[in-house]
């Protein structure tokens, strides 16, 4: 895919790659940024940063390409040494099946169903997807299954990403057991080894009423584009939310002030925020705050930036936030916060991602008359996600800060690998980490781990019935991406034939050596 001119992110990249080099005066213009940034990642890059200097005329030179290869699939041994033959056999029967569109869309449709009310026809269905899509996606019904969980993770060299199956919250009440939910899974990690779970994934939606929430980003949005006619007495130092390019159309109108009773509500959030926090810098365990769909997610990046302005300091950060690239915003919002938090001295980290609300967003862009606040293409997607790993990968080379690329995408996970690779950015920086869903992405995920990366799985756990959501989620949203998923499917079949070749024959030598025993045996006692 040629990089385009369009989309907004894009754009902003590229002209503050061109700001970088033409000003003397930057504190990033050193001589190694400056090399790594004559180049941003493109989806038809096949070099890594920055373009080597022209071999001399006068010798003749063998390309070595070892040390640019980031992915080795045609040692499916190498590749699925860590894997069982059950789970391989398990693993492609799963994608096999969810690669079956309409096996998936009846599968949403009977978990979508009124049929799911009646009793006995629940706990059929609820068993079937036990058996199959749960155990495959799903890292566990608690800590405990997800601790055995994690442990396998870590015996095969990757890590865990602990993300408790909790939904939006509407009162204070479900908040509160939430909160506590979300303690006992940092807590939960200080029974596993060292570093083998490398975040806990922590919902705002889940400790702060969603109501609220809508109140806040209602509030944000205006105070931005109106700021000296508005006053919020509850603001929280932070970091910036938006940038110009946002979406503003959710609030059309100046909206009411929060109410005393609602000032406290959001002090009460906050709170619970900082006990998790606390919480988790005692477990020594960093904490990725998921996003959502942009009605919600001004608020969102206030508790995530006030948050980060509390706890982050020196080289690594506690709280890391999350930017959905499919967003038009996306590079902006990403440039400005950093920037931001350069001048302040604060570490910030971010997980970028490519985005899950794309038929809702455009929904109400469409019912607003309004215009998308997606990239208008996968492509101009592609390159602001990977316009934004380039961006980032500079920064934390040269700084503070850390960087969670979640991506299934095998060329954005190449590209990244190589320009990380180039910079000296490996698994004992602690400044990069891949990641993808448990049961996804597994030849990549392997790939990256092979070729020295950090790689972690992102592991939703809970029971059947309340994790049921996050599969109708996996389903729906990402039906494409599943049937995507062709590339596992042939290497794990490829692995499983060259194990059953080795299988049939060690048992031809096996009955081999039995029948030379057998032959010497009778001449002896004959």
């Amino acid at each position: 895919m040629a990089m385009t001119t369009n989309g907004s992110s894009s754009k902003l990249i590229r002209s503050f790659v061109h700001r970088v080099k033409s000003s003397p005066a930057t504190t990033l213009t050193t001589p190694r940024f400056r090399s790594a940034q004559r180049t941003t990642i493109n989806t038809t890059a096949t070099t890594i940063f920055p373009t080597p200097p022209p071999t001399p005329p006068t010798s003749t030179v063998v390309p070595d390409h070892s040390r640019d290869a980031i992915f080795d699939f045609e040692d499916t041994k190498g590749l699925f040494s860590s894997v069982t033959t059950g789970k391989l056999l398990r693993s492609a029967a799963n994608l096999n099946l969810a690669a079956v569109e309409p096996v998936v869309d009846m599968g949403v449709w009977v978990m979508k169903s009124r049929l799911m009310q009646v009793g006995l026809f629940r706990e059929i269905v609820l068993g079937v997807i036990k058996h199959t899509s749960y155990e495959h996606f799903v890292a566990g019904a608690d800590t405990e299954e997800t601790g055995r969980t994690v442990k396998k993770l870590w015996e095969s060299g990757l890590r865990g990403m602990l993300d408790y199956g909790l939904e939006h919250a509407i009162d204070n009440e479900s908040c509160d057991i939430n909160t506590q939910e979300f303690i006992k899974t940092v807590e939960s990690t200080q029974s596993l080894p060292p570093s083998s779970v490398s975040f806990v994934v922590v919902k705002i939606t889940a400790i702060c009423p969603i109501s609220l929430l809508k109140r806040v980003s209602d509030l944000l949005r205006w105070e931005y584009k109106n700021s000296s006619s508005t006053n919020l007495p509850w603001k929280l130092k932070t970091l910036p939310i938006f940038s110009e390019s946002s979406p503003f159309y959710h609030t059309l109108e100046k909206p009411s002030p929060l109410t005393p009773e609602e000032e406290h509500d959001l002090e009460l959030a906050h709170q619970r925020l900082v006990k998790i926090c606390n919480k988790s810098i005692e477990s020594k365990v960093p904490v990725v705050i998921d996003a959502e769909d942009t009605s919600i997610q001004p608020g969102i990046d206030y508790f995530t930036y006030s948050a980060a302005v509390m706890y982050n300091n020196g080289e690594k950060p506690l709280i890391f936030g999350t930017i959905q690239a499919y967003l038009k915003d996306a590079g902006e919002r990403l440039y400005a916060t950093k920037k931001a938090a350069d001048q302040m001295g604060l570490p910030v980290g971010f997980k970028l991602v490519r985005g899950a609300y794309m038929s809702s967003e455009a929904q109400l862009a469409n019912s607003l008359n309004v215009e998308s606040p997606i990239h208008n293409s996968i492509i101009d997607t592609h390159n602001c996600y990977n316009d934004c790993a380039s961006f980032m990968l500079d920064e934390v080379s040269n700084g503070p800060g850390g960087l969670i690329l979640a991506t299934h995408n095998l060329e954005s996970g190449k590209l990244a690998a190589q320009k990380a690779r180039n910079l000296g950015i490996g698994k004992d920086s602690e400044k990069l980490e891949f990641a993808s869903l448990y049961g996804m992405a597994e030849a990549m995920t392997f790939g990256l781990r092979n070729a020295g990366f950090g790689v972690s799985k992102y592991l939703p756990f809970g029971p059947v019935d309340q994790i049921m959501p996050y599969l109708l989620r996996r389903a729906e949203e990402n039906k494409g991406l599943l049937s995507s998923s062709n590339l596992d499917r042939q290497l794990m079949m490829k692995e499983l034939k060259r194990r059953m070749k080795g299988y049939v024959g060690q048992g031809f030598e096996d009955s081999e050596r039995s029948f030379k025993s057998d032959a010497g045996s009778i001449v002896k006692l004959n």
